[in-house]
């Protein structure tokens, strides 16, 4: 079959996690129940931190972006799954799948930043921490957060216009809930080695140098743990890593999951199924593991939803 030219492509079909009918009402409900969520528990996050003062710190501020990320994050495929199910339609229009696409790994690689930038500032509070506000100044927070965009950002657009200058053939069907990079650019008639091989470096350099940055701070943050002499101590300097560390490993091991369900059982249905875990689950736990770990969190919380029932 010859090669269509990509601006005559007209749409691409979403086969999603099952084309099993009776299962359509199940899936729509579990996962609009997982997408409100997501989006009331990040929102109370972000409302806490800013409603109080004592929470103004670069910790929170970091922690309030991640929430707003992980909000973007899912708003990127969850509604679009939704309505799909609702409508009964597997469409995606081939504008809609590229911008899907882009945003998809937009926000994966700021929640991969984010997280190695919440690393190096526990690392700053527990193993400097009487210089802690001169190096988390708040000119060093907005530069860190800048950084993050803007490679994130350049990253996307990189993979995105890539896959522009593929050809595609019909019948145009994407295995997935949504257009993930390389299932949309193995579609195409053309060789993709260039493809795979920036997915590749990238793959190593935006995810590979993160673990590696989160891992060493960790480190550095256990062998100062352990040098406390107090129990106390120890327990107090731990606690304040431990929610950061539960949703690294969550994001982490589930991300892992889903290559090495990919390459051992070589299904695209079961890379869709592992996918929800860090695209969809993990946002949805992240507000949970905070609040549930963090005194200072429960209590803004505890304040913000008293001044709200008082005001009603």
């Amino acid at each position: 079959m010859e090669p269509e030219n990509n601006t005559r492509i007209p749409e691409f079909l979403l086969l999603g996690l099952s084309e099993e009918p009776k299962l359509q009402p199940f899936m729509f409900g579990i996962f609009l129940f997982m997408y409100l969520s997501t989006m009331i528990g990040n929102l109370l996050i972000i409302l806490a931190t800013i409603s109080d003062s004592h929470l103004h710190t670069p910790m929170y501020f970091f922690l309030s972006n991640l929430s707003f990320i992980d909000i973007c994050f899912t708003s990127t495929t969850i509604p679009k799954m939704l309505v799909n199910i609702q409508t009964q339609s597997k469409v995606i229009t081939y504008a809609g799948c590229i911008t899907q696409m882009f945003f998809f790994m937009l926000f994966a690689a700021l929640d991969d930043f984010l997280l190695t930038v919440m690393a190096y500032d526990r690392f700053v509070a527990i193993c400097h921490p009487l210089h802690y506000m001169i190096i988390m100044n708040p000119w060093l927070c907005l530069l860190l957060i800048l950084l993050s965009w803007i490679i994130s950002v350049l990253t996307s657009l990189l993979h995105s216009l890539m896959a522009l200058r593929l050809p595609f053939c019909m019948p145009l069907k994407i295995p997935h809930f949504f257009c993930e990079l390389n299932q949309v650019i193995h579609l195409s008639s053309y060789d993709t080695f260039l493809n795979d091989m920036v997915i590749y470096f990238a793959s190593v350099l935006l995810a590979g140098l993160p673990l590696a940055g989160i891992l060493y701070s960790y480190c550095k943050i256990v062998s100062s743990i352990h040098a406390i002499s107090s129990a106390q101590g120890k327990y107090k300097a731990f606690s304040t890593c431990v929610s950061h560390l539960l949703v690294v490993s969550l994001f982490y091991c589930t991300t892992i999951s889903v290559y090495l369900s990919s390459a051992t059982t070589h299904s695209s249905h079961s890379s869709a199924t592992a996918s929800v875990m860090y695209s969809v689950v993990t946002p949805m736990l992240n507000p949970f593991i905070y609040s549930l770990r963090n005194k200072d969190i429960k209590r803004a919380l505890k304040n913000l939803l008293w001044r709200e029932s008082i005001k009603t």
